[in-house]
């Protein structure tokens, strides 16, 4: 789209656009947006649009509230769903204090810091996300249940597939909006779909996939449904994940290229690094008391393993080749902000390549069905709760060398009460669904 300042305002003119959407990520990766009027662009381009940070949950406290948006013009994308007339166009933005410096608790922020750093190791880190989620009925008063659209299966087709048509809606939609979905099919789950994207460049890449869940809800409500990303909304089926495809380019050749059993050793040292720190970042991957039902069942990981094709480990080197060669991150799942889930990622994977990891042996078997009796004391499991998760990122040094203290500790402290009121609930499926089935 557009990039520079005067293009966009003479797109806005010349396209009726009369709304601006000024979205940004709290620290939780919820979406978050102020609306303008068209006329207040330049003023948002030159001065930034205040608004309180003390309440946003995670940001700023009462005494020092303000904070101040500054849209960032590569962004702009109208809404397809918007009327036509008095069109209506989103910005994603940065955020600044008033005197002009980056807001720390900004996950646009911190993931171009992981790029900077990339970019001083000569690499440039691409990523394309596979997002999982639910379609569900809406009650006679409009509110959403537990009553999944259909009963299909794992590629099922019409009429058992009855989400097709809302994923086409959806892929239309982000292609008019300039995003481009790679491919689209029915999940395992009843009523689970699932949208694959394009590798990108990793800023783009987090802002595609927050763009992307609004459009999935906006589509499904206008379609009578309501789209939920919770990690496991349903019990004893498969739960939601989000798959972090990434790969890294050195002099515009991708150091994933494989034959399948050798790799380039700085790409090993960059899967090694992920896997050595992938438990301290864990309750950013998997944010919810919910996410940690989903480890071990349905294709979700549990151990901290790697292997070339294999579902059940915790990375997977697909069968791709050329520029599609790639790591897949297979413990993730959409309730996370992909802001600091992908400069965690990066940041972990560059210190392998600093520190000149090796990458141990494939576990080239079923992790989630073979008899691991004589190995368990050799695999690393992944957290199994968010309080256990929470505690090892509070012991985590390489979590406070690449993350503001302030927005650590305030995005630990939410997660522990969180922790705490789920340990306490009488009845925890009703909190869970409490907490965060309407809102994720």
């Amino acid at each position: 789209m557009n990039t520079t300042r005067s293009e966009v305002l003479q797109f806005v003119q010349e396209n009726d656009v009369k709304f601006i959407r000024l979205a940004f990520c709290d620290i939780f990766g919820t979406l978050k947006n102020i609306a303008i009027m068209s006329s207040e662009l330049p003023r948002a381009f030159e001065h930034g649009i205040s608004f309180d940070a003390s309440a946003v949950q995670g940001f700023m406290n009462i005494e020092e509230s303000d904070l101040l948006l500054f849209p960032d013009p590569s962004t702009i994308t109208v809404l397809p769903w918007r009327p036509q007339q008095g069109r209506v166009a989103r910005f994603f933005c940065d955020i600044r204090h008033p005197d002009g410096r980056p807001f720390e608790g900004d996950g646009r922020t911190v993931l171009g810091h992981a790029i900077e750093r990339a970019a001083q190791l000569g690499y440039t880190c691409k990523i394309g996300s596979e997002c999982e989620f639910y379609l569900f009925e809406l009650d006679a008063d409009g509110n959403p249940t537990l009553c999944p659209q259909d009963h299909a299966g794992y590629l099922d087709v019409s009429p058992m597939d009855r989400g097709e048509n809302v994923r086409r809606e959806i892929c239309l939609s982000l292609e008019e909006m300039g995003i481009a979905p790679e491919s689209s099919h029915h999940e395992q789950g009843p009523g689970q779909n699932e949208i694959d994207f394009h590798y990108g460049d990793a800023l783009a890449a987090a802002d595609n996939l927050a763009s992307f869940k609004s459009v999935v809800k906006a589509v499904a409500l206008q379609n009578g449904l309501f789209a939920s990303f919770l990690p496991k909304p349903l019990k004893n089926v498969s739960g939601s994940g989000l798959h972090i495809n990434m790969s890294l380019f050195r002099d515009g050749a991708n150091i994933f290229r494989t034959d399948g059993v050798t790799h380039c050793r700085d790409a090993e040292s960059f899967i090694a690094g992920i896997l050595r720190r992938v438990c301290e970042i864990t309750v950013f991957l998997n944010p919810l008391t919910n996410s940690y039902h989903r480890f071990g069942s349905f294709e979700a990981p549990k151990y901290v393993t790697w292997s070339h094709q294999n579902r059940s480990p915790l990375i997977r080197i697909p069968a791709a080749k050329g520029e599609y060669s790639r790591m897949e991150l297979r413990s993730a799942d959409p309730a996370c902000n992909p802001y600091f889930a992908f400069a965690l990622l990066i940041f972990a994977g560059l210190e392998g390549i600093r520190d000149g990891l090796p990458l141990g042996e494939p576990s080239n078997f079923d992790l989630l069905q073979v008899d691991l009796s004589g190995r368990r004391k050799e695999l690393e499991k992944l957290p199994e709760t968010l309080g256990a998760a929470v505690e090892l990122a509070r012991q985590s040094a390489f979590l406070r060398s690449v993350l503001p203290e302030t927005t650590i500790d305030k995005y630990l402290d939410s997660k522990l009460a969180q922790w705490r009121e789920y340990s306490i609930a009488e009845d925890r499926e009703l909190f869970e669904r409490n907490t965060y089935f309407e809102i994720i």
